[in-house]
């Protein structure tokens, strides 16, 4: 049996199992889709009953407690951040049922503004989301235990070097011994600096394809690898987007809102 087919299978499974365990009222199962997945071992399947449609995702199984999409699903959700709701989930087993969003990213979105001024105000909603995150409190994200991770001088160095081995010599084949090493060395004062400052609940990858728009309404997606960090972190995923070419204009204007 083909390994796709096999997992097929096995998520019908246990979607029959979250219909008779929970309080969906979903009728007769029509239709499995396999989604395009990210850049990660999950794998994505959109399921289409009578009366509504959802979306499973299939991850390495974790310790019942231990997934950390879940646990800061289940966090940012306290907090009134619109993020996708979750209808079931096993773990162990790798399962979580979630929402389905539909197909249009904010990027997608976008394609569809009809002025600079549109654009703006927009954005601004998207930036409130994302200040939202940054407004919870330290003492309430420090207390919950799962985001132990932060924008720390080690984790600032080793992007550095990541950027040093992968653009610099990989990509731009700038092999020099002496010029990696100022570039380390002057990133080393600088992240020193960056570490010192306050930080707060970041997201980490906040752009604008993972932003999803549903009936109007911006969902976050992609979130479990938020870790404390500077707010500012957020702000340049966002207004230096390497998918979107937002107005030089509305980016200084954004900056200042």
């Amino acid at each position: 049996m083909k390994l796709e087919l096999s997992e097929r299978l096995y998520i019908e499974d246990l979607f029959s199992r979250s219909i008779e365990q929970s309080n969906l009222e979903d009728g007769k199962l029509v239709q499995v889709e396999k989604l395009t997945g990210d850049a990660s071992t999950r794998r994505y399947y959109r399921i289409f009953t009578d009366t509504n449609s959802y979306v499973a995702c299939i991850d390495n199984p974790t310790e019942k407690g231990s997934n950390t999409f879940v646990k800061t699903q289940e966090f940012l959700e306290n907090y009134k951040i619109r993020v996708p709701k979750i209808y079931d989930k096993k773990v162990d087993k790798g399962y979580i049922l979630e929402e389905d969003l539909g197909n249009i990213t904010f990027l997608n979105y976008l394609s569809h503004i009809e002025n600079c001024e549109k654009e703006f105000e927009i954005y601004k909603e998207i930036i409130d989301m994302m200040m939202t995150i940054h407004r919870i409190p330290k003492e309430d994200v420090l207390k919950s235990e799962k985001f132990n991770l932060r924008f720390d001088q080690e984790k600032l160095n080793s992007e550095i070097k990541f950027t040093v081995d992968y653009f610099i010599n990989s990509f731009l084949k700038l092999e020099d011994g002496e010029l990696q090493s100022q570039i380390l060395n002057e990133f080393e004062a600088i992240n020193k600096r960056i570490a010192s400052y306050p930080m707060v609940l970041t997201h980490r990858d906040f752009h604008s394809r993972n932003v999803m728009v549903k009936n109007e309404d911006f969902v976050l997606i992609d979130f479990q690898d938020a870790r404390m960090g500077l707010p500012q972190y957020d702000l340049v995923s966002l207004l230096e987007d390497c998918y979107y070419d937002l107005g030089e204009n509305n980016r200084y204007r954004l900056i200042e809102y």
